[in-house]
């Protein structure tokens, strides 16, 4: 098991899935995490699992007061931090011609919007050598049909993993994303997906990744805490976490 002892960490998005296994994977080697969520049983149910070396805080990403609170509790909790993944997220698809403008601003205000005002709020709090990792998707420039404001916003989020590398260089701040293709989560991947909606997307994910398998939320938190501690000549990079879709492998059957 690696070790985390000493390192405190602020993960967005942290209650369920990816951000969950995430914050466990740091507890479990001795450090501290705050996480944050939106609804109260995901809460509750984290704070439980994590345990004491845990802080879990009821924040909406997309309401820019929400992060601005975030911080203060950040700097009151933790002070310094040395990891924030910005992991919160939004998707639900839609054909073009029947994407409204609530879903494509509910879109945008959590994936990219938040993404960004999160970053700005919090990067003054990474000690100066941390790291900051966002969560992109293989929807970034894959064109699936139906995925269209969900991958505009994640594609807005990789650009900005490239220019806040660029600017956080003078305090050696690396700055990265990783890009998550069909992972075993509780929504899928999908906002209010019904049971039958996430049993025809997994079948389609086995389908087409090269690796006939869905990914673990404890694989894609093992590429977050790489990028995060040990990848310490990477900045402004996007890893993917996906079976090999994002690479466009071809299996030999």
């Amino acid at each position: 098991m690696s070790s985390y002892a000493g390192k405190k960490a602020v993960i967005t998005g942290g209650t369920i899935g990816i951000g969950l296994a995430t914050a466990k994977a740091l507890v479990d080697g001795g450090g501290e995490v705050l996480v944050t969520g939106r609804d109260e049983k995901n809460l509750a149910a984290a704070q439980q699992e994590l345990g004491d070396n845990a802080r879990v805080v009821r924040s909406d990403t997309a309401v820019l007061a929400d992060i601005e609170r975030l911080g203060a509790t950040v700097e009151k909790e933790f002070g310094r931090i040395d990891l924030l993944f910005v992991n919160a997220g939004f998707a639900r698809p839609g054909p073009f011609g029947h994407v409204t403008e609530e879903l494509f601003d509910n879109t945008f205000n959590v994936n990219a919007k938040g993404a960004f005002f999160t970053a700005q709020r919090l990067a003054p709090l990474v000690e100066d050598g941390g790291s900051i990792i966002f969560t992109t998707s293989i929807a970034n420039d894959s064109g699936n049909p139906g995925m269209g404001p969900y991958a505009g916003s994640k594609a807005a989020v990789r650009a900005f993993t490239k220019v806040i590398a660029a600017e956080l260089l003078p305090r050696d701040i690396r700055v990265n994303s990783i890009s998550p293709g069909f992972i075993d989560t509780p929504t899928g991947g999908i906002t209010g997906a019904s049971p039958e909606m996430l049993a025809a997307f997994e079948k389609v994910g086995d389908t087409i990744t090269p690796m006939r398998r869905h990914g673990s939320a404890e694989e894609v938190a093992r590429a977050v805490l790489f990028l995060a501690f040990d990848a310490t000549f990477t900045t402004g990079a996007e890893l993917n976490v996906d079976g090999g879709l994002g690479q466009r492998l071809n299996r030999q059957q």
